[in-house]
């Protein structure tokens, strides 16, 4: 009889620990979704556009239609002739435009421009990409404005490609993470890893 009390007592443990840990996953993942909501609920102060494809900027320049009052920064887009062009075709005034030709990939379309959003006290913005980008663009977006506090609501350019792949994500994920915690976007590694 005594040897079925410290097995009761073992379970009770086990039980209150599984408890706790169901407690905390479920206040974390309120957590989350409350930061979720709050980002979708906050107005964003500006548009960003990443370079990549000239139709991003023509939907982009009827984006900025729409929302008269918001700055557009295009992240390593087209030249700056066509781009100023598609935007005066739709009616943009140039000062509204902020094109930087700073990055070099997706990764530095957001590090190049992070601190700029932030010191100007933007934190929230659009940002404008293709569908088939938009899961690398929304992690990484997610580590690097994060690490700023600026939110972000994602905007859809339709094209016909497929999506990206898992690993592309996967690693440029790790390349913000990286960013984040030592200012070096990674880029340099990739020597380390060719055939």
């Amino acid at each position: 009889m005594s040897s079925i009390f410290p097995t009761t007592r073992r379970r009770q443990r086990q039980f209150g620990l599984a408890k706790l840990l169901g407690f905390a996953l479920v206040l974390g993942l309120g957590y989350i979704a409350l930061k979720e909501v709050r980002a979708l609920l906050r107005e964003p102060e500006a548009v960003l556009v990443l370079g990549g494809s000239t139709a991003r900027e023509q939907f982009a320049a009827e984006f900025a239609r729409k929302h008269p009052d918001l700055p557009v920064w295009i992240s390593s887009g087209s030249n700056p002739e066509y781009a100023e062009w598609v935007f005066r075709e739709a009616g943009i005034e140039r000062d509204r435009l902020r094109l930087d030709y700073r990055a070099v990939d997706t990764l530095t379309n957001f590090t190049t421009l992070v601190d700029e959003f932030e010191s100007q006290g933007i934190s929230s913005i659009y940002l404008i990409t293709s569908d088939y980008h938009m899961r690398r663009a929304w992690v990484i977006g997610k580590i690097v404005l994060g690490s700023r506090g600026i939110e972000f609501k994602p905007v859809e350019v339709p094209s016909t490609q497929p999506a990206e792949t898992t690993d592309k994500v996967v690693r440029d994920a790790a390349r913000a993470v990286l960013w984040v915690t030592t200012g070096h976007t990674g880029a340099t590694l990739g020597r380390y890893f060719q055939d």
